[in-house]
């Protein structure tokens, strides 16, 4: 099909606004805007090219994949009627919409037959990386934990809070009963998933509770400790160990990160080496 500047435009618009910025191009700001406009030009130049290669010219894709695609695309919008403007305000209908995906998905799969050349990562590879990278691979010290969060608004009810707090933790005998009375009592989001904060580094908790929280035990609650946003009861899940990671622990990551970027840089040197059109 030839395709029109104004709906590749348009279609790259609209999809470049998701990526970028995570919402509909007709709620961006000038900067934003001005940035989604330079991409999108960009953009449609590579994949003009990409298109004209001889790599291209056999690609065909499957209706399921369009059809999964474009459903993706529509479960952005709360409604109809929002995705439907979109659709006009891009100077887009179904029928277009349809064929400007179809043409993003040939773009796809010609970079992944390219990348599909690319040499596999051999542990070799993947153990010469770690050797010279020891700083990525340098765990730091983490906590898996809990907490219990209860807010006041004067002193009086800091008290009250203070001595229910107390008494709520020589109850707290194990991760069972934390969890059920972090749902009762704590006014963090995290109350519904039992008070779980996840695996916290140092740094990440305020400075108030950072050395009680890294002074725990596997199971032990902190006594009530106080933040800029309220009284607090800590329970340590679990210590994760720090130090180096082994080359057996990471290996698989290495592989698979040193795999991606060779296929992107591949993907980049055959884009680079491609005639204008």
């Amino acid at each position: 099909m030839q395709w029109s500047p104004i709906m590749q435009t348009g279609y790259l618009e609209l999809k470049l606004s998701w990526e970028l910025f995570q919402k509909a191009p007709e709620t961006l700001s000038e900067p934003e805007r001005g940035r989604l406009v330079e991409v999108a030009h960009r953009q449609n130049s590579i994949e003009r090219r990409i298109l004209a290669s001889p790599q291209a010219a056999n690609v065909i894709v499957p209706a399921a994949t369009l059809s999964t695609r474009l459903g993706e695309i529509r479960q952005r919008y709360a409604s109809d009627d929002d995705y439907r403007h979109d659709l006009e305000r891009s100077g887009l209908t179904d029928i277009t919409l349809g064929e400007a995906v179809e043409r993003d998905l040939r773009v796809e799969s010609v970079l992944e037959k390219i990348a599909a050349d690319t040499p596999a990562v051999s542990a070799v590879d993947a153990e010469i990386y770690y050797r010279l990278h020891p700083e990525a691979f340098d765990r730091p010290e983490a906590r898996r934990l809990r907490h219990i969060l209860v807010t006041f608004n004067n002193p009086k009810q800091k008290l009250k809070v203070l001595k229910e707090l107390e008494a709520l933790r020589a109850t707290l005998s194990s991760d069972e009963k934390f969890a059920n009375a972090a749902l009762r009592h704590s006014q963090c989001p995290t109350a519904v998933e039992g008070g779980k904060l996840g695996i916290v580094k140092r740094g990440q908790l305020y400075v108030e509770l950072e050395p009680s929280a890294f002074a725990l035990t596997e199971g032990e609650v902190s006594a009530v400790l106080e933040s800029p946003i309220g009284l607090h009861l800590m329970r340590c899940d679990e210590i994760l160990p720090s130090g180096l990671l082994s080359f057996e622990e990471a290996s698989a990551k290495i592989i698979e990160r040193l795999g991606d970027k060779r296929r992107k840089d591949a993907q980049r040197a055959w884009i680079l080496a491609l005639p204008k059109v």
